[in-house]
């Protein structure tokens, strides 16, 4: 039974039932007193059904805008030119007001809150009548969580409490940040336990330990390169080598063999998805999936009427570097004018593009999908968080490292593994330029570039900066006949990109709420 089938709803009410009567500050911290854990926590199906709760709806304020906005928009992979919120981020004038600033951290740190009550209560009122392996496995689960939500806190924010009792929070809601090396550290922490306690194998949706030490991957690398200056540390890049290489060569998974089935529904928790979402159909806004809803273009391929993405769409700048040879990818990614997609309102003879807009992520009517209870703002797209094709590429640029390129051999065998399923000729020698590249190409529109823009600021701020400041922010138009790009002048004016850019404004309720955010970090490990 797939992780969405699982009936949800009865432990959603228990969390609203725990945030209920919460100050609405901070960190929506919620109290342990809302429910009696006397008869919850006895089995191993009630640890299944408390860390189920968490796949999905509370990330629901990162997932419909923020994911996208901050980790394309931002990134120059994309551009919506009406929408103030998401313009703050093309232009780099993002204010601590900015709205999807603030969910995005209402978000995380709901999810923080939550995973936190569910170790401390499976940690304390857990009979031993349970097995330790699940209880170990369901304290897994939700320091995987925890550790992403953590993981995308410092990338956005930097140094940011590190919360993990709710009770110490209560009694003292003034925190401090902490240093961004100890978050580091404590993200890590937890992905090393989540490592050892899950399974190699789980049902389809569940985070496994490939899942985790996929991610321990991705964290050691971006770790070697904070305090660095033009090089990374090397104990962090050999652990990043050393975690992804094992999801690599010793975890019996393998890329989907077709790039574009990988963001149809029927493909939904594939092998190659290492965490995704796991959204349900029919529960309504604040609920579900709602990126095709917001990023669609047309009425016509969303169930119950109008697609708000006719404005949004890919830019020239990421646009140019798909060549006329990578078409697999690019047409998964956006529409061009003209084109025809045949498994959109299919039973209309599908959809022909009508404009230059987001493919990703758009899967069509319920119809499209057999999904007869999906609805506008719940789609059934499993969304990916991570995923193999990443983790490939981590490996390589781990064992790339400080050098200005390499030929190892397992760092060009997956590389190549990438290229060839796109369809794109394999190569020999490996540059951090192109390997840059070949990620934003991979996995645009997946949230991730801004990310890789950041790992990089972190030990070379100055290159980061270049990459977002000689970009093409721009949207086009396309003539089918000819082939021809137009870019859009959009009159944004662009702010250059500097260090600063890639630390973002903690959201300005937040800082009214604790004024000790406004403080210097502090040691979380003393």
């Amino acid at each position: 039974m797939k992780l969405t089938k699982i009936n949800i709803y009865s432990w959603l009410i228990i969390m609203i039932i725990m945030i209920s009567g919460c100050k609405k500050d901070f960190l929506n911290r919620p109290p342990l007193t809302g429910i009696t854990t006397d008869n919850f926590y006895k089995s191993k199906s009630d640890l299944r059904l408390a860390t189920a709760a968490l796949y999905a709806q509370p990330w629901f304020y990162w997932n419909q805008f923020p994911m996208l906005g901050i980790g394309d928009i931002m990134s120059g992979n994309m551009l919506q030119p009406y929408n103030g919120d998401l313009v703050q981020f093309t232009t780099f004038s993002i204010t601590p007001q900015n709205s999807y600033i603030e969910q995005s951290w209402k978000s995380f740190f709901d999810i923080v809150a939550h995973c936190n009550i569910n170790i401390k209560t499976i940690n304390t009122k857990v009979p031993d009548s349970v097995a330790v392996a699940d209880k170990n496995g369901a304290l897994g689960e939700l320091r995987f969580i925890r550790a992403s939500s953590y993981f995308l806190i410092a990338q956005i924010w930097g140094a940011v409490p590190i919360i993990e009792d709710n009770d110490k929070l209560i009694a003292n809601p003034l925190v401090p940040r902490n240093k961004l090396t100890d978050v580091y550290k404590f993200i890590i922490n937890d992905l090393r336990f989540a490592a050892t306690n899950l399974p190699n194998t789980d049902q389809p949706g569940r985070v496994t330990t490939w899942s985790a030490q996929g991610l321990l991957a991705k964290v050691y690398l971006t770790r070697a390169g904070l305090g660095q200056s033009g090089s990374r540390n090397q104990a962090d890049l050999d652990s990043a080598a050393y975690y992804a290489g094992k999801v690599c060569n010793t975890s019996g998974l393998a890329l989907l063999p077709s790039y574009y089935n990988l963001f149809k529904t029927q493909f939904n928790d594939n092998p190659e998805s290492l965490f995704a979402f796991q959204w349900a159909p029919g529960v309504g806004y604040g609920n579900g999936n709602a990126i095709e809803a917001q990023f669609a273009p047309s009425a016509s391929i969303v169930t119950g009427g109008g697609g708000y993405g006719g404005a949004i769409g890919p830019t020239i700048d990421l646009a140019n570097l798909y060549s006329e040879q990578d078409s697999i990818r690019r047409k998964a990614t956006f529409m061009l004018t003209g084109e025809h997609y045949p498994e959109l309102n299919a039973a209309g003879g599908g959809y022909t593009a009508t404009g230059v807009n987001v493919k990703k992520h758009i899967v069509g009517t319920a119809a499209d999908n057999n999904s007869p209870t999906m609805d506008f703002w719940s789609s059934i797209e499993h969304n990916t968080v991570l995923r193999l094709g990443d983790v490939y590429l981590v490996y390589v640029e781990a064992l790339l490292g400080n050098n200005a390129s390499t030929t190892n051999a397992e760092a060009v065998k997956y590389f190549n593994a990438i290229r060839s399923r796109a369809g794109v000729d394999p190569i020999n020698t490996i540059t951090p330029e192109i390997l840059r590249k070949e990620r934003r190409v991979e996995l645009a529109f997946e949230g991730q570039y801004w990310f890789d823009l950041v790992r990089l600021s972190y030990y070379d701020p100055q290159a980061a900066s270049d990459a977002l400041n000689k970009q093409q922010r721009q949207q086009f138009t396309y003539n089918p006949g000819t082939g021809v790009k137009t870019p859009v002048v959009n009159g944004l004016i662009i702010t250059p990109a500097t260090v600063a850019t890639f630390t973002l404004p903690i959201p300005a309720n937040d800082q009214t709420a604790d004024p000790r955010l406004l403080e210097e970090p502090v040691e979380y490990y003393k």
